[in-house]
Parts: structure tokens; sequence; C-alpha cells
């Protein structure tokens, strides 16, 4: 039997997830009256609740924030131990629009063709969500086919697409970060090129594990428009995420609090005063850093 697009997008949204990241999502969802949560993130490859969660929790209704996600760092208490998360909300109308390529950005559908599950969803929600997450696919394997090289593997494409994506979007990437995505994520990228460019209309043909898409030059130079609109506007529009996420990030100071723990072994106190104005006590705190590391020494 021929898999789909959207037979192969169910069956990865459908991934076994821990009860404990059902239980976090199910919380996030009812406080929220959120109609769908997906889960991602190298948590959800290998299992382990270490280190930071990653949700998307996506609302009823239209898009409240200009700039979105809104980006929230939160620690709960679950069975015995605590579970650290990273939280973006928005809504589920604007995630699908973003998801479609009809807007500028490119974060969202270059995030969701890696891999996700849908951990919650309202009965009326699923299917939604099922077409969005579709749609990235589809959005990202049209510029895939054409910034990616005339022919070559799937996994040239995906690698040239990345690569662009990273540029664009003005991320500080180690070299070679696209590779790691395609190797840890092997699993979930074979065969989905195809599928994607058959969904899309994208006529191609395949001598083994080679692929030529058969674009007309016409239709390559339209997509190339497209992507220099995105690109030109990338870097502006991520920037004013950042500096979005720095008033409205919250409890980004036990965020940081606890990264700085894992990596140097120093706690800093999160106090009342870090925990409002984390922009503010910065000075403060790296001097109290300062001051620890140099007792370590």
């Amino acid at each position: 039997m021929i898999e789909t697009l959207e037979q192969r997008i169910e069956a990865s949204l459908d991934a076994e997830v821990r009860p404990e990241v059902s239980a976090y999502a199910a919380m996030l969802a009812a406080e929220a009256d959120a109609r769908a949560v997906l889960f991602y993130g190298s948590n959800l490859r290998t299992g382990s609740l270490e280190g930071v969660l990653d949700f998307y929790v996506l609302l009823p209704g239209p898009q409240a924030e200009r700039i979105w996600p809104r980006v929230s760092y939160r620690e709960w208490r679950h069975g015995g131990e605590v579970l650290r998360a990273k939280i973006a909300t928005m809504s589920l109308e604007q995630f699908a629009e973003a998801a479609s390529g009809r807007s500028r950005d490119t974060t969202i559908w270059t995030r969701f063709v890696q891999p996700s599950a849908l951990v919650f969803a309202q009965d009326d929600a699923r299917g939604e969500v099922l077409e969005a997450i579709a749609d990235a696919a589809e959005t990202a394997a049209r510029f895939a086919a054409a910034l990616g090289p005339r022919g070559g593997t799937a996994e040239d494409f995906w690698r040239a697409l990345f690569q662009a994506t990273y540029r664009a979007e003005f991320r500080v990437e180690k070299p070679g970060r696209e590779d790691s995505i395609l190797s840890v994520n092997a699993a979930h990228f074979h065969g989905l090129l195809p599928l994607a460019w058959s969904a899309q209309g994208i006529a191609f043909e395949r001598s083994e594990e080679l692929l030529q898409p058969d674009l007309q030059e016409p239709a390559r130079r339209r997509i190339l428009q497209d992507w220099r609109k995105r690109e030109r506007l990338g870097k502006a529009l991520n920037i004013l995420r950042l500096a979005k996420a720095t008033t409205t990030f919250e409890g980004a100071a036990r965020y940081g609090a606890w990264k700085l723990e894992r990596h140097t072994g120093i706690a800093l106190e999160v106090t009342p005063f870090r925990e409002k104005h984390p922009l503010l006590a910065m000075p403060g705190a790296a001097w109290e850093l300062w001051r620890a590391r140099r007792n370590q020494r």
C-alpha cells in the first residue's frame, strides 16, 4: 500500500511519549484552555525527562500578539521530581498560517518539518494540527527543491534548506548543525521528501538514492523570489522576537539560573527582584558569578 504524506504525518504525531510528558501537556492545556499541545525536541527522540522539555501550546481564536510566539519557562513538580519546560504559546490559527508558508515567517515550518508529537488535542483540533504539520512538510520541501542542487540525495536537499534557514533567521548554529539534525532523525526524514513533493505537485525523477525535481525555470525563479522575501525579513523578525523575549520570557531568571548551575555547578539565588527584572539584575548576577568562579579556582 502506497503511503501518503498525511498518513506519514499522522503516524509521526502519534509517537509514544512518557506519561510525565502527557501529564505536563494536559496541565498546560487545561490552564490555557488550549486546543492542542505539541511536544518536540531532543527529549522526544531520547525519551529522557532531563534537561528542558519543549512544548508548543496552541490556543483558540485569532492570534492576540503581533510578535509570536510568547515564550515562558516553567518548573513543575510531578511524581516526586522537578520537570522543566520551555513553552511557546500562539494561536492554532496563526500556527497553521505560518506552517502553510503564507506568512513571511520561516521558523514554524522549519521547526515542524522535524519530529513532533501531538500530546494533547481537543477532538475538533486534531485534524487542523495534522493539516498544519503536513503543510509544514510541503512548504519545506517546496523551498528545498529550489534551494537545493539540481539533483542529489534527499539529505542534500534538506541540508541546503536548513543552511539557508539558519542564515535567514539570524541563528547562531555550530557548523554542521544540519547534519546532526538529519543523522539523529534519519528515520523521520527517510522517504519524507518524495512524499512532500508529490503532495505539492512537484514531479521528480528517482534513480536509486538520487532525486531530481522537475522544476521548470519560471517555477524555480518564483520559489526563489518567495524565498528572498523571507530572507530579507527573517533577521529583522527574529531580532524583534529576541527583543520581545527579554521582556516577556516568563521565568527567564529561573531558566538562566538553572542553565548556569547545570553547566558550571554555580547556583545563583533567584531573588524576587531578579525574577521580576531579569535585565536590570544582570550586572549584579554577573558580578556574583565572577566571584563564585574565582573562588572555584
